[in-house]
């Protein structure tokens, strides 16, 4: 009888790696966790289908267009888009049981239905941290996030990276200061300056109707130069008198201070009066970090502060601040530009290969090896020593060991290092030791 077979494929905006692309991936994953724990946020996971009001509370626009929604009977659901509206829901239902200031931390996929094309994804993973205060929220938490940024990507083998740091109220305060009310299109366009350059900014500005000699003192405003702390003289030199922009520019100032304090080097840190963040929501501190070397892949791990988490599901202030780290598309992109090297095949250590009428005892001294926190695999299949030899240098496992009635008898196995093709007899107790 034939059968229609259907051609295997995924869908466009879905990443699917091979193993040893996915140990690769898995460490990175293992060292961002490993550092969020290192700074003492707890893990916490939600669901990855939520009820589409929970998920729309803002209400429509992007977020409405992009989300992946369906019913189920009679209630509405979506995938979540990202970590952060869940995390809303989540510490306003769970509030009465959360210690404050609460910090957590998830890792987990979101859904977009964005559109596809080469190094954008519809299913990725994304690695949040936020801390969340109940009724207010100290400065300083803002200062701590640059130092687990710094040690989290020192941790992925990164040098040369750069932690940029701006404050909204200080671009609201400029922006009230030169009687411009609805600031937001302005701080989109000043936000885009890296990847469109000055001159479209320029026009994009002009496009808004703003008056030219405003339009000029924002690019000179975005262009102020100078070492962090020269930065901050020039903004105090400006005078100006406004409430957001004075409280804005006090923040700054501390944040800059206890940065370096939590111990990131100054050169891995910087104001940089363009960082404008496109989402609404922060209010105060907002962070890009990108690779020196390599600016065309843009931010790589960003996010702020926000004055309240989750004013569309309780009555309670919840300020906070937070980063994510986009996991999938940094993994695509440092690929893309071998900045990352894909090592191993397999995480097995060693692999069994039980001669005939031996595979008890290779049963038995797998169970050994195992107890003994090593990564064995038996070889099961039936067939030519050659042939099992090539399977165990294909996955570029380490060590082969052979087990057949001489090893039985002498209760000693012969430990095959693959790369250089020596081969010794070893008691257990020795296995254990070189394995390990």
């Amino acid at each position: 009888m034939n059968k229609n077979i259907i051609k295997p494929s995924t869908l466009p905006g879905f990443m699917e790696l091979l193993p040893r692309e996915q140990i690769l991936f898995n460490k990175m994953l293992d060292i961002i966790r490993k550092n969020y724990e290192k700074f003492g946020f707890l893990p916490i996971d939600t669901p990855v289908i939520e009820k589409s009001e929970i998920l729309l509370a803002k209400g429509g626009g992007e977020t409405e267009q992009q989300i992946y929604r369906f019913e189920k009977g009679d209630t509405d659901l979506a995938l979540r888009f990202d970590l952060t509206v869940p995390l809303a829901r989540y510490v306003a239902e769970h509030f009465s049981e959360l210690t404050f200031p609460f910090r957590r931390y998830q890792i987990g996929k979101v859904y977009r239905g964005e559109r596809a094309q080469r190094g954008r994804f519809r299913e990725f993973y994304q690695c949040d941290i936020d801390i969340i205060g109940n009724g207010k929220l100290d400065i300083i938490n803002d200062a701590e996030i640059p130092s687990i940024i710094y040690s989290t990507f020192k941790d992925l083998g990164f040098d040369f990276f750069t932690i940029k740091v701006n404050n909204r109220k200080v671009l609201k305060g400029f922006f009230q200061h030169l009687d411009i009310e609805d600031s937001t299109e302005v701080l989109r366009t000043i936000d885009k300056l890296e990847k469109i350059g000055l001159r479209k900014v320029e026009k994009e500005l002009e496009d808004q109707g703003l008056e030219k000699d405003k339009i000029i003192e924002i690019l000179e405003f975005i262009q102020i130069e100078g070492s962090n702390e020269e930065k901050l003289q020039r903004l105090k030199n400006l005078n100006i008198n406004n409430e957001i922009f004075i409280e804005g520019l006090k923040e700054l100032e501390a944040v800059n201070e206890y940065i370096s304090i939590f111990g990131v080097p100054k050169e891995n840190y910087m104001i940089d009066l363009t960082i404008a963040r496109g989402l609404d929501y922060y209010t105060g501190t907002v962070y890009e970090t990108f690779l020196d070397d390599y600016p065309s892949l843009g931010s790589i791990c960003s996010g702020g502060r926000y004055d309240n988490l989750a004013e569309y599901y309780t009555k309670q202030s919840l300020p906070g601040v937070g980063i994510s780290i986009g996991l999938t598309r940094l993994f695509y992109q440092l690929n893309e530009v071998n900045l990352i090297n894909v090592g191993e095949d397999s995480l097995t250590k060693v692999v069994i290969i039980p001669m005939k009428d031996c595979i008890d005892k290779a049963i038995q001294v797998a169970n050994k090896l195992r107890q003994g926190e090593i990564n064995t695999q038996i070889y099961l299949e039936q067939g030519k020593i050659g042939k099992k030899f090539g399977y165990v240098d294909k996955l570029n496992i380490p060590y082969s060991m052979v087990i057949g009635p001489d090893e039985i008898e002498k209760n000693q196995f012969t430990l095959r290092n693959m790369e250089s093709g020596k081969q010794e007899l070893f008691t257990m107790d020795e296995l254990l030791k070189i394995l390990k």
